[in-house]
């Protein structure tokens, strides 16, 4: 199951973030413990002050092709998973970013 849901507005998506990880990138998909899918997100910046949030959507407007505007954490503002939302063409955001984390996912068939 995707980590992510469409609606009429864009899509949005299950985040887990690693702060301080080192460089900015999508991760792929894992499953959590408790059987949820989340898109796996990595940023240099700190959890400190809002800037690790601030990467996390700047990351993904980059990735997604939109408004760094258009990014919006919904919750976990101050936890490690969040919920983020992103307005635009829900089918095109969600098969870029099947690809964007799909690089990156192990696929089993």
């Amino acid at each position: 199951m995707d980590p992510w849901r469409y609606s009429s507005e864009g899509i949005s998506i299950a985040l887990r973030v690693t702060p301080r990880g080192g460089r900015d990138d999508i991760d792929g998909i894992e499953t959590l413990a408790n059987g949820r899918s989340v898109v796996k997100v990595r940023v240099r910046a700190i959890a400190e002050g809002g800037e690790a949030n601030r990467a996390v959507t700047e990351l993904l407007a980059k990735a997604l092709g939109v408004p760094k505007a258009r990014v919006k954490i919904l919750s976990g503002v101050t936890s490690r998973l969040k919920q983020v939302a992103v307005d635009g063409d829900p089918k095109m955001l969600g098969e870029t970013l099947r690809k964007a984390a799909g690089e990156k996912s192990k696929t089993k068939d």
